[in-house]
């Protein structure tokens, strides 16, 4: 039996079982086999491995695992330019285009809000997003594991928070993505693009009393919903003033 130790590092301990947290582990095997398989038995998800390190040396997902080696694996880095060294993807993990599953409803919604192109339906199969995710470039967000595991996604996140707003700072903080917010810029209906709108041509489509008090309008020309600040770009604001 051959045998190599893994360490997992900050968040990704959350996918280990509790004895193999923070501390290094043997892990036993037959057959040298791609790291990404290793790490994956273990219990995390490759879209949340950002840097693996095998003997002190960066190596990609395809790195076979050698008998004695050493593997450190890493989750996103936040404050740290990893990039000359990083060997796991071409193209660097952040983006600010997500895809969510069935139970994200919710965030999905606050992430239009905040601005964020944010593609969600509630009748999409597991199938259908991993495919949706990797065709259009956008981070998976889901809570489920293992649909971060499919090979189709290559940029994913597991949501650990179940309330919608610590959901929402959860995303925008590990992603460092507070500075790239830009609240009444996308449709929280359709998730199409907004732009300016003469009062004049919405008039119609406006309640008395926001006729009376408002006069910036913003329009989704995809499915026609016309948007102002009102009480949730405050709200939206706010919140993520407080998250800074």
């Amino acid at each position: 039996m051959k045998q190599a130790v893994f360490r997992f590092y900050a968040e990704l301990n959350d996918f280990l079982e509790p004895e193999r947290r923070s501390t290094p582990f043997p892990f036993s095997f037959l057959v040298s086999a791609p790291v990404c398989d290793a790490i994956e038995s273990l219990g995390a998800p490759h879209t949340e491995v950002d840097l693996i390190l095998a003997n002190g040396e960066s190596v990609d997902f395809s790195y076979p695992v050698q008998d004695g080696d050493r593997i450190a694996v890493y989750p996103v880095f936040e404050s740290i330019d990893i990039r000359p060294i990083l060997r796991v993807r071409p193209r660097p993990l952040r983006r600010t285009r997500f895809a969510l599953d069935v139970h994200l409803g919710r965030l999905a919604a606050y992430l239009r809000m905040a601005g964020f192109d944010s593609l969600y339906r509630n009748d999409y199969t597991g199938e259908e997003l991993a495919r949706l995710a990797g065709e259009q470039d956008r981070i998976l967000l889901t809570r489920d594991r293992g649909l971060l595991k499919r090979s189709a996604v290559t940029r994913g996140r597991y949501v650990r928070a179940t309330a919608p707003r610590e959901q929402l700072a959860d995303v925008l903080r590990r992603l460092d993505l507070l500075d790239s917010a830009a609240p009444f810029t996308r449709c929280l209906v359709c998730n199409g693009a907004l732009e300016p709108a003469e009062k004049g041509a919405v008039n119609g489509s406006l309640p008395p009393r926001i006729r009376e008090t408002q006069n910036e309008f913003m329009k989704c020309p995809d499915c026609g919903c016309v948007y102002w600040k009102g009480s949730h770009y405050r709200r939206m604001c706010e919140l993520i003033s407080s998250l800074r």
